[in-house]
């Protein structure tokens, strides 16, 4: 029975909500740290390590208290609500350290929404595999409105320091929005009745680690983790580099990489197919280290060309590592451990890989900062060598077979 037409409105707007308020902060905290805040390269890392570290316990919120006691949206409700008061008492906060716990309330917050997002969701599809991708990308284009929003109101940036708290506040904003709508959505009821009996191990999705005795499967796994400290980079100092070196709008066109996004999401299968899941991994290795380069040598007045190009390809950067290593994963696993892998998979690279990265990156900020002045060029070279680092590993060690 194919899904109504309300249902898919009613899910749809979930997800736009969902991303509209993750992007209306996400993109520009580090602009907002550095310049209004005042904050060091550590300092801004940390504060986007908080979403790691929520990454790393939202398997135990979801699985050992929401799955168990609570109906889903109901669960969401509370958590938009209560990061709804978290986002704008953070905007009151003038001491970087004193924000930093903050953003990791909230993120403790949040990160499990989206979990529990996609537990509704699949409770109301009957095809998943068909109508997932035509809700989610509406979470996609949330995230692609919110940053044209902020761009086009020139919230971001050294020249309007006053505004740049307001994308908190819109976030807080569409977060009660999401709080109280939660609570319309239809019943999604606690998975109780399916973990009776079951093991600690099993609630938290550790049977997946039998996926380990694969040693193609392990080096994907270790290349995965690798790949997410560079990636740290680019998510927390993008914003900052693209205001500090004079481009305009930086919020508003970086959602050209969230486009890039949606138009390599559709091509992906062929490319799959075609190229093998190898070759499709080293294509995007190759494409995360020409995005740094051009960075490194990029810059708003002669160099434009390479600013935009570091910025579009986050399409094939994004979905030829990270989706097609969920549709790897999905392969490996088979039905009965499929979720259990997923979310170890989304552990070790947002969790695991996105701590190290961000602690990483905010010490190589501060490496390349004399007087308040980043040399962005030796920056960016970085996390190009490391992403090279991680290629040849991935190249020497990864045996699968190209049909896979």
């Amino acid at each position: 029975m194919s899904m109504s037409t309300n249902t898919r409105v009613q899910l749809s707007a979930m997800m736009f909500l969902q991303f509209f308020v993750w992007g209306a902060w996400y993109v520009t905290m580090g602009t907002y740290l550095t310049e209004t805040l005042k904050a060091t390269g550590v300092q801004t890392g940390a504060a986007y390590s908080a979403n790691a570290i929520a990454t790393i316990v939202s398997p135990f919120i979801v699985g050992l208290i929401a799955d168990r006691y609570f109906a889903a949206q109901k669960f969401m409700g509370v958590l938009h609500l209560l990061g709804a008061a978290l986002l704008y008492f953070a905007t009151t906060v003038t001491d970087p350290n004193a924000f930093f716990w903050i953003i990791l309330l909230y993120s403790a917050a949040y990160m499990p929404t989206l979990a529990l997002s996609n537990t509704v969701a699949f409770n109301l599809m009957s095809e998943p595999d068909k109508e997932f991708p035509r809700i989610r990308v509406f979470g996609t284009l949330g995230w692609i409105v919110v940053g044209l929003i902020i761009g086009a109101l020139h919230l971001e940036g050294v020249a309007n320091l006053a505004a740049t708290a307001i994308p908190f506040k819109i976030a807080a904003g569409a977060s009660l929005l999401l709080g109280l709508y939660s609570f319309t959505l239809p019943n999604t009821p606690p998975k109780a009745a399916n973990t009776e009996g079951a093991s600690i191990g099993q609630i938290l999705g550790l049977d997946a680690l039998v996926l380990f005795k694969d040693s193609s499967y392990l080096i994907f796994f270790i290349s995965s983790i690798l790949v997410c400290i560079p990636l740290s980079f680019y998510y927390s100092f993008t914003n900052p580099f693209l205001t500090q070196v004079g481009m305009e709008n930086a919020t508003g066109k970086m959602t050209m990489g969230q486009i890039s996004e949606v138009l390599f999401m559709v091509l992906l299968p062929l490319f799959y197919k075609r190229l093998g899941i190898k070759n499709i991994l080293v294509v995007a290795m190759l494409a995360w280290m020409l995005r740094f380069v051009s960075f490194s040598f990029g810059n708003a007045d002669s160099m434009l060309a390479l600013l935009y190009l570091g910025i579009i390809l986050h399409g094939v950067c994004y979905d030829f590592f990270f989706v097609s290593g969920m549709i790897y994963t999905e392969t490996k696993a088979g039905p009965t451990i499929k979720s259990a892998a997923q979310g170890l998979i989304t552990f070790a690279t947002y969790g695991v890989g996105m701590f190290i990265g961000t602690y990483l990156s905010g010490l190589v900020k501060d490496a390349y900062t004399i007087n308040d002045t980043t040399a962005w060029q030796s920056f960016w070279l970085v996390p190009a060598g490391i992403t090279l680092a991680v290629l040849v590993f991935l190249f020497l060690f990864f045996r699968e077979k190209e049909e896979a």
